[in-house]
């Protein structure tokens, strides 16, 4: 692996748009939908999407006249995102564990582990006043810190009970840290395969809740979901992956 700011760099210049031909990207239309509802999103409301890879959420906004800027660590996906980006959408390269916004938006996404639960891995850091906590605390103290008073935010972490029960051959799962690594490979667009190695932390719908806390946001739902298949469906055990809804405390 090269010197980068982070692990997943090499493996999206590898993907590139490859990444769009997975199946778990192809429910954008729906999810977008109901971020819409739950998040009271319109043409009047800007909105962040941190770890927004190819872009395929933030396009989907823009082009329901949202203003979005997206952000990744990875310049090989923002240029795919930038190729198609309709109006009102704008792409920067930032490390989300180092944003530097400050109550600018009025609704923060992160979906898909863009960039939330990947902190893990050979270049993880803890966040230096509090460093039993998970890492993935310095993502979530800057999404909350890009709010504006009052703003929501929504984002999808895996989650550590599906991941223990349906446990491949190609994971290890640390129980200490509640990463799991997994052996994998992956195809470029040309149908080339590498090796690839993917460090993703997983959590309990309390581990988010007491994260949001942390990061100074009022915990307001954590619902089970699957990509293209997002509702207000209570915790369960069976399936992938947790969106969890907070929002930053309007000022008294």
């Amino acid at each position: 692996m090269s010197e980068r700011d982070h692990w997943f760099e090499d493996l999206a210049d590898h993907l590139g748009s490859a990444y769009l031909r997975y199946s778990f990207t192809k429910g954008t239309a729906q999810e977008i939908e109901f971020l819409i509802d739950v998040l009271e999103l319109d043409d009047t409301t800007r909105v962040l999407d941190v770890g927004c890879g190819p872009g395929r959420h933030a396009n989907a906004l823009a082009a329901l006249g949202v203003e979005v800027v997206g952000v990744d660590i990875s310049e090989r996906f923002l240029e795919v995102a930038r190729r198609d980006a309709p109006p009102g959408a704008k792409f920067v390269r930032a490390d989300a564990r180092a944003l530097d916004f400050d109550g600018e938006f009025d609704a923060v996404i992160s979906l898909c582990q863009g960039a939330f639960g990947l902190a893990g891995g050979p270049s993880s850091r803890p966040a230096p006043d509090h460093p039993v906590l998970d890492p993935d605390l310095d993502v979530l103290r800057g999404m909350a810190r890009a709010l504006r008073p009052g703003g929501n935010l929504a984002l999808s972490a895996f989650s550590a009970y599906f991941q223990v029960k349906w446990l491949e051959d190609t994971d290890t799962f640390d129980a200490a840290s509640g990463i799991n690594h997994e052996l994998t490979e992956v195809r470029d667009e040309s149908g080339r395969a590498v090796p690839a190695e993917l460090w993703t932390t997983c959590f309990t719908p309390r581990e988010l809740r007491l994260l949001f806390r942390e990061a100074g946001l009022e915990p307001l739902e954590v619902w089970s979901v699957t990509p293209g298949h997002y509702s207000r469906r209570p915790p369960t055990i069976d399936l992938h992956e947790f969106l969890a809804l907070g929002r930053r405390p309007a000022k008294t």
